[in-house]
């Protein structure tokens, strides 16, 4: 059973399902980094929220990049090194820019607490980086 669960979270596979969860678990390391430094840069070093909330972001998508390469996908479509990266982080800025969008209306026009907004904004800015990241750079 423990070498059952050990191929599953080691190794790579062709598996959506299991790229999925994967993915899933990459993206709680990149989420715990993205909240740290959102909290840590807004609160103890009194930058303005979005500021925080963007650096906060890209710290997460360096997560993201490093697994998806090393631990997640099998295949990527796109066999130049940096072509494939310019389309991730083209995907990651889109991704930054619903996640700056969401982060401010909920905050500003719901008057909800910077945190709280984070954490609602987080299921969409995570189904869209997984699924364009899926289509078009891993498939």
């Amino acid at each position: 059973m423990l070498n059952k669960i050990k191929e599953i979270i080691v190794t790579k596979t062709d598996n959506s399902y299991l790229q999925f969860i994967k993915y899933f678990f990459a993206s709680a390391i990149a989420l715990v980094a993205d909240v740290a430094v959102l909290y840590i840069l807004t609160e103890y070093a009194h930058l303005y929220y979005l500021i925080s909330a963007t650096i906060s972001f890209l710290v997460g998508i360096a997560i993201t990049y490093i697994c998806s390469k090393l631990y997640i996908f099998t295949k990527t479509s796109i066999k130049n090194k940096t072509a494939e990266f310019t389309i991730f982080l083209i995907i990651g800025v889109i991704g930054l820019v619903l996640n700056n969008v969401f982060l401010y209306v909920f905050t500003e026009y719901l008057g909800l607490y910077y945190m709280l907004s984070k954490c609602l904004v987080i299921v969409v800015t995570y189904l869209w980086n997984y699924f364009a990241r899926k289509k078009f750079i891993f498939s």
